[in-house]
């Protein structure tokens, strides 16, 4: 074959020979495939050998996808190509579809049709238990990548699509049904993601009871629970309930409703109600003679009562029972504080349900090295340095209204004070009038609205933890001038009189304290000389038990600090904010005193040191 001729003439041969074919000779090409040999040697030559560029490019062809897609969809709607038929089982509608196409879109048919078991001569396959409108919505799907969600298919479509594996149609069935939740409906729509293991629905609905519990126990779905569904109900600690009263009270209508069938669960039942944070008159009154023919519930009872009667063995008898539901314990509140700005004017409120921070109120003014208290529903914010002074003042904030007023002063002016409730009287303990340290001691009775003084510690301290304990008051550590402290007093409100205690291990000033199961906890704090005062942190935190007047040391804080707010909240302690040296730290942490382990929990929106923590329960707030 020869390409020398001129471009678009044919060959000598050729015209002799009028196009026809000669024997024993190549044939003649067509004229216009001829001449594209001919361009293929004059595209050749358009290009410098010399060149050393390359011009090269990749070509992607924008909707070539969709438009194959489509092209496909036009075969199905004409019947062309197909190669099964789909039989739906419920009732025998049948739909073709070409099997590359399913096998693309869903692994369902891909091991239906490429698997060890799959014969490529079956022409046709049934469905068993497939509606036929669903099968054909879900065959079209594959093809478009489109497909209407409705009330009245979605629970068969995403049964259907578990079944195909098209995740994509059970995730969007999913949303439709998340946005369809409600208190008449989400425990049913619960059950249903469970049976098809939907688990993103199986948790929003569930997240969903547990936010509208109250909503949803008046409604005739929690009626119609069994007993393995109610079990799952009441084992969440994340149940929206006020106390935990209002769990029993929904047990025993559930029961109620059925009483012949249900009673004989009661035990079974009754054990995940959280017997020990029910008071002793609501036990006595209310739970007792409702549950008393039940051997396993007065059982129940008695441990109830004696969590109550022995606050001190709460730790041998910790179970499931005695860890408060999040929604009972109330909130968490952080006062002022020392922060980049020379002085936090904001209280932060802590959510444990969600585990979430929030600006709850102001403070009517800076104030730093204060202490607080609640009384009834009233916080008490009392002394410290305003920035320039010592203060001898104190404020209260209602809760209730969120107005704060001006109560009696002190006696002393007093910053790096300790503030405690005793027997129902304030305390405030120590710290420094601007010019010394102090071992003095006021007490304000609520009532008569006046301070007096009381007996004076033995030894000048400021920045001492103070906590009570075992109805006597403790304070621990702090500084007396010339150093930071080991020494631990014991103060007892009936005789007036103050008593040394066993000592720290170390010498400790800004020492975070706080009381749980009749224990005292003294956590981080520093041993820095007056002269340098950003070495020797700790994070070492110390457990003081009053009955044989010794300290042992529990697990590290996960980092070095002074200047930590703490307390008890719910089951656990908290550890929150603090000074490393650098950094005024936003850092929360939570104890657990049956695991002995710090978790770490969403830090504060502003980083503080030297605040104070207060736990306002349910009925305070």
């Amino acid at each position: 074959m020869s390409l020398s001729g001129s471009i678009g003439s044919p060959s000598k041969e050729s015209e002799a020979s009028g196009n026809s074919s000669v024997a024993g000779s190549e044939p003649s090409l067509p004229r216009d495939f001829s001449r594209v040999h001919c361009f293929v040697h004059f595209r050749l030559s358009l290009f410098s050998s010399g060149s050393a560029t390359s011009q090269d490019e990749q070509f992607s062809c924008v909707g070539h996808a969709e438009h194959s897609l489509s092209c496909m969809k036009k075969y199905l709607q004409a019947g062309k190509l197909c190669d099964i038929v789909l039989i739906a089982g419920k009732n025998g509608r049948r739909v073709s579809a070409h099997r590359l196409v399913l096998s693309a879109a869903s692994e369902y048919f891909s091991t239906l049709f490429t698997g060890s078991l799959s014969n490529d001569k079956d022409r046709e396959i049934t469905l068993g238990d497939i509606d036929g409108d669903v099968l054909q919505a879900l065959v079209n799907y594959c093809y478009t990548g489109t497909i209407e969600i409705r009330e009245d298919n979605v629970e068969t479509l995403l049964a259907t699509a578990c079944l195909m594996l098209l995740h994509e149609v059970v995730e969007a069935c999913s949303r439709f049904l998340g946005h369809q939740l409600d208190p008449s409906n989400c425990l049913g729509i619960a059950i249903f993601a469970e049976h098809q293991s939907c688990i993103s629905l199986l948790n929003e609905a569930n997240a969903y009871t547990n936010q509208h519990f109250m909503q949803v126990i008046s409604n005739q779905e929690f009626f119609q629970l069994n007993v393995n569904q109610m079990c799952t109900l009441l084992s969440s600690d994340d149940l929206n309930v006020f106390c935990e009263e209002q769990v029993f009270h929904a047990l025993m209508s559930w029961i109620q409703f059925h009483p012949a069938v249900r009673k004989k669960h009661i035990g079974t039942l009754m054990a995940l109600v959280k017997l020990p944070f029910l008071s002793p008159a609501f036990l006595a009154d209310q739970v007792e003679p409702a549950i008393s023919s039940d051997l396993s519930c007065l059982k129940l009872i008695m441990e109830a009562m004696k969590w109550h009667l022995l606050p001190e063995r709460r730790l041998q008898m910790a179970c499931s029972r005695t860890r408060p539901r999040k929604g009972t314990i109330g909130r968490l509140m952080i006062v002022g504080g020392m922060d980049s700005n020379k002085g936090a004017t904001t209280i932060e409120s802590y959510d444990p349900r969600s585990d979430t921070w929030t600006v709850a109120q102001q403070m009517s003014g800076r104030r730093l090295q204060f202490g607080i208290a609640l009384m009834s529903n009233k916080l008490l914010v009392v002394g410290g340095r305003d920035g320039l002074k010592t203060l001898n003042t104190m404020e209260c904030l209602d809760l209730e209204s969120g107005i704060w007023s001006q109560l009696s002063p002190m006696n002393t002016h007093r910053h790096g004070l300790g503030v405690a409730v005793l027997g129902g009287s304030l305390y405030a303990v120590g710290g420094h009038d601007g010019w010394s340290y102090l071992n003095t001691v006021e007490r304000w009775d609520p009532e008569r609205r006046s301070w007096q003084y009381v007996a004076p510690m033995q030894i000048q301290r400021c920045s001492a933890g103070v906590a009570v304990l075992k109805d006597r008051l403790y304070v621990v550590g702090g500084r007396d001038g010339a150093s930071c402290l080991r020494t631990v007093e014991c103060y007892d409100p009936y005789t007036n009189k103050w008593a040394l205690a066993a000592p720290l291990a170390r010498r400790k000033g800004c020492v975070g304290v706080a009381t749980a199961n009749g224990y005292l906890y003294v956590m981080g704090g520093q041993d820095a000389p007056a002269n340098n005062p950003t070495t020797s942190r700790f994070d070492c935190v110390e457990r003081y038990d009053p009955s044989t007047d010794t300290w042992t040391t529990v697990s590290n804080l996960s980092s070095k600090r002074d200047a930590i707010a703490c307390t008890q909240f719910g089951d656990k302690l908290y550890s929150v904010g603090g000074y490393d040296g650098n950094t005024y730290l936003k850092n929360v942490e939570a104890y657990d005193p049956i695991t002995n382990d710090w978790i770490a929990l969403t830090p504060l929106n502003t980083g503080r040191a030297g605040a104070c923590a207060i736990a306002v329960s349910n009925q305070t707030s």
